[in-house]
């Protein structure tokens, strides 16, 4: 004992189990409180799926036009049904406490992301119609849309993009109108007639079989959006007709395509919400939807990170492992401190809006937007580690660049949920 150290030793104490050079290792999922038994079976399954299924299968997509992508012979559909046979069971989720859940939901779309974030996408958005009947405990949609069918959540419209988010007209520019809708369901004689089209952006829009539709709705004083409906339906209804499948920068995995309805008959056991809870049902898709983007981007900037770190050891640069240079080192901490600051803001906005009675949309707007931020930046900064071998398709960073720029526009551009997200932060009511 030197005369620096400690005058008396308690050798039981936790520090003397620590090595004499102190190094803490922090696993895959990153900072997070040990998992119980089920969530880290979850978390590794999901993960050897993301790393051995998802991320190859997305890159082979990705290399494929939009048509190829959901051709019947296409490798998606094999995604499609590996992701099936891992069995995950959205009533089973539903029924768990509020902390379980809104941490096995965290588990499921950070993983996705970090194998693949347009498929993650594909993902979210087929399990919405069932997700949203779910939560609406409507027994009749439950049963007639079981989970194996892949839905697509139709709100897009070729005149109105973000602000179909925005029933209300609270982010108008003042004296302005809103606009004629591109999608209209009139009652007529003890149905509802659809019309109009949604837009190219419909996430699966090109190859699914259910939709949760949000339109206006015209019940005799012409179309309304602040009063609209939302419908599960099956998209085999005659009438119903599907645009060529879009071609796009990144996401190249996810099909996406407009969705037309002419004279469509739809019975009225199919409407989830009518005019008077359809700002509810806009709010509570919103709600789930923006988490789940949190989550998926939030997995797919820790695999960008985590590809970075792997490159830095063995890339060598001036006779060393680039990460023995300076900046390459500040870089990686660097990355390592958003991908945590994603993480920890997008898991705690999901367990506190499902222990809450109702959910803070506020702060699902903020784990989107920062979530989708963070990826954009942590991938343009793991192509700076990669150097020249990040712009060429031999390496996943160019892709997640791509696919993770899309991020920032996709249910809801991030501009205009951090503008509604700033009025629904004030204290007085809405205009």
């Amino acid at each position: 004992m030197t005369a620096f150290g400690p005058q008396s030793s308690n050798h039981s104490a936790p520090v003397y189990n620590w090595p004499v050079t102190p190094k803490h290792q922090i696993d895959g999922f990153g900072i997070e409180p040990p998992l119980s038994d089920v969530a880290r079976e979850f978390q590794s399954t999901l993960r050897k799926f993301a790393v051995n299924v998802a991320r190859p299968m997305g890159q082979k997509l990705d290399r494929m036009s939009a048509a190829e992508v959901i051709a019947h012979d296409s490798p998606f559909w094999g995604f499609r049904k590996e992701y099936l046979d891992l069995g995950v069971d959205l009533r089973i989720l539903a029924e768990m406490p509020p902390l379980e859940r809104s941490q096995m939901f965290c588990i499921l779309f950070e993983e996705l992301g970090f194998g693949d974030g347009g498929l993650a996408i594909s993902i979210g958005a087929g399990i919405l119609p069932q997700y949203l009947s779910l939560l609406f405990g409507n027994e009749f949609l439950i049963e007639r849309f079981p989970q194996d069918l892949l839905g697509c959540w139709a709100i897009t419209e070729p005149d109105h993009g973000s602000d179909s988010l925005d029933p209300r007209g609270t982010l108008r520019h003042p004296g302005t109108a809103y606009g004629r809708p591109n999608l209209v369901a009139k009652l007529h004689k003890g149905k509802l007639i659809l019309n109009g089209q949604k837009s190219a952006w419909v996430s699966n829009g090109s190859v699914a079989e259910v939709c949760i539709l949000y339109c206006a709705s015209d019940t005799g004083s012409g179309p309304d959006y602040q009063h609209g409906c939302v419908l599960v339906i099956p998209l085999d209804l005659p009438g119903i007709t599907r645009g060529k499948p879009l071609e796009k920068l990144g996401q190249r995995a996810l099909p996406q395509g407009e969705i037309f309805f002419q004279d469509v008959e739809v019975d009225l056991d199919y409407v989830l919400a009518g005019p008077e809870e359809f700002e509810r049902a806009v709010y509570l898709i919103h709600a789930e939807a923006n988490v789940l983007m949190g989550a998926t981007w939030t997995g797919a900037a820790r695999a960008a990170y985590q590809m970075a770190h792997a490159y830095a050891h063995e890339r060598r640069q001036g006779g060393v492992p680039i990460y023995r240079h300076q900046m390459v080192a500040y870089r990686l901490f660097d990355m390592f401190r958003r991908v945590e600051t994603s993480a920890a803001l997008t898991r705690r906005v999901a367990h506190y809006n499902q222990a809450a009675d109702m959910p803070a949309l506020q702060a699902a707007m903020a784990a989107k937007v920062t979530g989708t931020e963070i990826a954009f930046s942590v991938a343009s900064d793991a192509m700076q580690i990669f150097g020249g071998n990040g712009i060429t398709h031999e390496y996943p960073i160019e892709k997640i660049l791509r696919d993770s720029r899309l991020s920032m526009i996709e249910d809801g551009v991030n501009d205009f949920l951090s503008i509604k997200g700033g009025y629904y932060l004030m204290q007085d009511d809405l205009p």
